[in-house]
């Protein structure tokens, strides 16, 4: 009977693809997941076990997502899903922030677009249009993060909008209340004009802007040392619209000044001969340049000297003045004054800086108000009365329109030196865009002093553990150096300051039973109670609403996300969560943001952070390292790669990827994404052809494989141990190149090559076979678990076509455990020798194969000569199975130069020869054998394994 031989080849046989078709694939393993209830069973299994919860930083519910949040969210997936497969009970709850001004904005500009002013509408239908609003993006941002294979708790996810988490926060600013760490003061703050409120810090992105800058003197009227008699004090400024704040000049104490006479002035210079200024010495030369005049130097004096002269506002005496400026301007010491630019005098606007309100407050100095919440002067400004400090070009950019009056004003009361123009960083609101002012404005703080809240915050941020560690020298700089946190906010959608003010004491009203009323109110009816109900139903019995002041402004958003952790971690809502959080992970910029807010809100209420642990990743930038822009059509959309390529290809991305600098993405980076998962994937679909049909009656025990087999499972120890080190340090990177070189390098190019011989061609029931097969299987069980918290979708895939089940998972698994005996290193450093040694005999074979002498490595029985020390490495090996050729003779002895060697391989030489005797029809082996055994044109090992089939 004629026997075909290919059906006696034990040949792969497997239904998963070679493509994986993810698009198609992926929301197929969604629905599967929510059929099983996936996230459910997960915290049913690992109920009681040591929790570990990564707190979700609230995304904004407002627009798509872009590639930063994939970044974000696949990062924290990956981390809870490694938790939860070392063994931990890793609850993910996400959550989105609600409140503030993004959203106010679009609702707004709705009214704006419809000729109708937002103030006229009922402020609770506004904020209920905004809370629409925000549930819808919720609705939407939610599909998408599900579809990038985020497991969380979806069904009941948080928000900052809902009554409870309203209640919460109301209550924890009740804290700051009673302990009197929350106050009203007028402070300089970066102001909004556009949107006519104050911001945060963490609310202020910074970019270049061009201002106009001037020269002013300012006259001496008191001088106190007889130099600078007579004399003008010139200062520089980029902000001109500040000057009918004046009220004092800053100079340094320990920088020499100079009193110079103008010599002489070019054409156009508003210099004028003859009088004298006072500049600092170093940079005299350059004011004089600025000026376009000459410079005379008659006396130089200390700083130190300059305290106790008086000035005169340079507009006292302009017509339209009527008095306006009619005051002192004293020369006051301050150690923010520096030489870099400018004449070495600071203009003092206590209503419009930081350094300034010190300054003033520290000498008695009233604090002006000058500008009005839209950027217009106050009625009662001198000269310039309800012009604007800031508007909209033409063009689009922002400008200072006042500034050129200001100018004109100056010049005709002859104290404009010269005028010109400077670009420089400035602040700009990160939501409209525009630029912003500092501007003196009631608002409500949480003092960092008054309770130790900045002690306490320092404590705390050096009982952190920080990924990387250079965030905990970021985040403290901020805190050391802060000011009182300014939690007010003059808008409509938000959390109401929820307090009242005693009319008669200017104090707020620190009563925790109205607190308690208040917090038992929003968790009934919400925030929006705080509008719609009269004041005694707060105030209580015994107190007259007429004798207090409520307040309307609204918290600081950053109040609100900062509060997280006290309505998810803690209380009834999630159960299953714990405070405080393991975790914290966002990008670097929230050491001024969430990070920040929380850190300050928690040990302001509970005297620790709120986290035991901050990581933080950095940005996505294009493949040229610019950043991404519509402009410059460099934008990566998720949306578009998961439609296109599959959520797998993303998330591989960002474990491979360094996320603790910027990180890079393009069409050539994703192609190389591309290329790793197509080896990952291979490698899967080889296991699983290799595995069919295995049964536990096949396996052989660890201790009766061959050395090969022993080597392969002393890697998976090797590898065990860089999987659970990366899983705790949060570094995936390089675990990801690691396992992509098992797969290509280690299995593919070694372990597969050798063995196919084996699998296809052995009888069933060869020791040799059942060997590789064991392994296969191992190998094939934990690399879908090892990938299962990175390529999820793949991995699942790989584990149902080996354990088919209608609601079976390998999100349900845990990390196998690796036998520690199986650990062998004198193995593994014999077998990294015989590989070198196998190098060279491959690279022999190359040298045959191009000059075509050969075709495949079988058609040759090459002569390798090894040094004594190699030959007994060696002995008892099969080097003609390991090296792939149909047989090889091993000679002890000194490697001849004539041979094929590689310098970096010493003491093994080869000479290629071609095989002698038949090629075996059904392994392809060339041996003298061929034709002797029952079968006719096979080899005795075949026809042996014909015969057992």
């Amino acid at each position: 009977m004629t026997i075909d031989l290919k059906t006696t080849v034990f040949l792969p046989k497997t239904d998963f693809p070679m493509k994986g078709g993810l698009p198609d694939l992926e929301p197929k393993l969604l629905e599967r997941w929510a059929r099983i209830g996936l996230f459910d069973r997960l915290r049913a299994s690992a109920a009681g076990r040591e929790k570990f919860i990564l707190h979700d930083g609230p995304p904004y519910a407002n627009g798509n997502l872009h590639i930063g949040h994939a970044l974000n969210k696949i990062l924290k997936d990956v981390i809870t899903r490694s938790q939860q497969m070392r063994g931990k009970d890793a609850g993910y709850v996400p959550g989105w922030d609600c409140h503030g001004l993004p959203i106010e904005w679009k609702i707004e500009e709705k009214y704006r677009d419809a000729g109708k002013d937002k103030d006229e509408i009922d402020i609770v239908a506004f904020r209920e249009e905004c809370r629409q609003f925000a549930a819808k993006w919720i609705d939407i941002q939610k599909e998408e993060f599900k579809r990038l294979g985020i497991t969380g708790d979806w069904g009941h996810p948080y928000t900052t909008m809902t009554n409870h988490a309203e209640s919460v926060i109301v209550g924890e600013l009740g804290k700051f209340l009673m302990d009197g760490s929350l106050y009203k003061g007028a402070k300089p703050v970066l102001w909004s004009v556009v949107e006519k409120t104050a911001l945060a810090e963490a609310e202020v992105e910074y970019h270049d802007h061009t201002s106009i800058t001037i020269w002013v003197k300012f006259p001496v009227v008191k001088a106190g040392i007889p130099e600078i008699e007579g004399a003008k004090v010139v200062i520089w400024t980029t902000t001109p619209w500040t000057m009918p704040g004046n009220r004092a000049i800053a100079y340094g104490a320990e920088f020499d000044y100079v009193v110079v006479e103008v010599e002489s002035a070019e054409t156009g210079s508003t210099a004028l001969v003859g009088e004298k200024l006072v500049v600092c010495a170093d940079l005299a030369a350059q004011v004089a340049k600025d000026s376009k005049c000459a410079f005379k130097i008659l006396h130089t004096v200390r700083g130190a000297r300059l305290n106790g002269a008086i000035c005169h506002h340079p507009l006292k005496l302009h017509p339209e003045a009527n008095s306006g400026y009619d005051f002192e301007v004293p020369l006051l010491a301050g150690d923010f004054v520096t030489t870099d630019t400018g004449t070495g005098f600071v203009h003092i606007a206590p209503g419009h800086g930081e350094d300034d309100w010190h300054l003033g407050k520290a000498h008695d100095i009233a604090i002006p108000d000058t500008v009005q919440p839209d950027g217009k002067y106050f009625p009662h400004v001198a000269i310039f009365a309800g012009q604007d400090v800031l508007a909209q070009g033409k063009n689009g950019k922002y400008y200072s329109p006042v500034a050129k009056p200001v100018i004109a004003a100056m010049t005709e009361c002859g104290n404009l030196l010269a005028h010109g123009k400077v670009e420089h960083s400035y602040p700009h609101s990160w939501r409209s865009k525009a630029p912003l002012i500092f501007r003196n404005t009631p608002q409500w703080f949480i003092s960092m002093e008054s309770t130790g809240l900045r002690a306490k915050a320092l404590k705390a941020i050096d009982d952190t553990r920080f990924i990387p560690d250079q965030g905990r020298n970021r985040i403290g700089s901020m805190v050391e150096n802060r000011p009182d946190w300014c939690v007010s906010r003059q808008r409509a959608w938000g959390v109401p300051i929820a307090v009242f003010v005693d009319k008669t004491t200017g104090q707020p009203l620190r009563d925790q039973a109205v607190v308690d009323r208040i917090v038992t109110a929003f968790a009934a009816e919400g925030s929006d109670v705080w509008f719609t109900a009269k004041p005694e139903r707060f105030l209580g019995e015994g107190r007259d609403p007429a004798d207090f002041d409520q307040v309307f402004d609204i918290l600081d958003v950053w109040f609100d996300s900062g509060c997280t952790h006290a309505f998810v971690l803690e209380g009834d809502e999630w159960p299953r969560l714990s405070w405080p959080a393991s975790l914290y992970l966002e990008g670097s910029d929230q050491h001024r943001g969430w990070f920040h807010s929380s850190l300050l809100e928690s040990c302001g209420t509970r005297g620790r952070a709120p986290y035991d642990a901050v990581l933080t990743h950095g940005f996505v930038l294009d493949e040229q390292g610019r950043k991404m822009s519509k402009s410059l059509g460099n934008v990566v959309s998720p949306q578009e790669v998961v439609g296109t390529q599959g959520a797998d290809i993303l998330r591989l991305w960002v474990a491979g990827s360094d996320y603790s600098d910027d990180l890079r993405i393009g069409p050539e980076i994703l192609k190389t994404q591309v290329d790793i998962y197509r080896r990952l994937r291979i490698t899967l679909r080889y296991l699983l052809g290799a595995v069919e049909g295995f049964t536990e009656a096949e396996k052989l025990p660890h201790a009766e494989m061959p050395e090969l087999e022993r080597w392969l499972l002393h890697r998976l120890t090797e590898l065990d141990s860089q999987v659970r080190a990366a899983c705790d340090d949060f570094t995936f990177h390089g675990l990801i190149n690691e396992l992509h070189n098992f797969c290509a390098v280690d299995l593919s190019a070694f372990y597969f090559d050798i063995r196919k011989d084996a699998l296809y061609c052995d009888a069933a029931s060869s020791l040799r076979r059942r060997a590789a097969r064991t392994a296969f299987d191992i190998v094939l069980d934990t690399l879908c678990k090892w990938l299962a918290p990175f390529l999820s979708f793949t991995a699942e895939e790989a584990w149902l076509a080996r354990h088919p089940s209608e609601d079976g998972s390998v999100h349900l698994e845990q990390f196998p455990e690796i036998p520690a005996s199986w650990r062998d290193d004198e193995l593994a450093a014999k077998w990294a020798k015989i590989r070198e040694v196998r190098r060279v005999v491959t690279g022999a074979l190359e040298v045959e194969r191009a000059a075509k002498r050969i075709g495949s490595s079988l058609q040759a029985s090459p002569l390798l000569t090894v040094s004594t020390e190699i030959h007994q490495l060696l002995e008892g090996l099969d080097m003609a199975e390991i090296c792939i050729t149909s047989g090889i003779r091993v000679l002890d002895g000194r490697p001849r130069g004539e041979d094929f060697t590689l310098a970096e391989v010493p003491g093994v030489s080869v000479l290629p020869h071609a095989a002698e005797g038949v090629k075996c029809q059904r392994c392809w082996k060339v041996l003298h054998e061929v034709g002797t055994a029952s079968h006719g044109e096979v080899c005795h090992r075949c026809s042996d394994a014909i015969d057992a089939q």
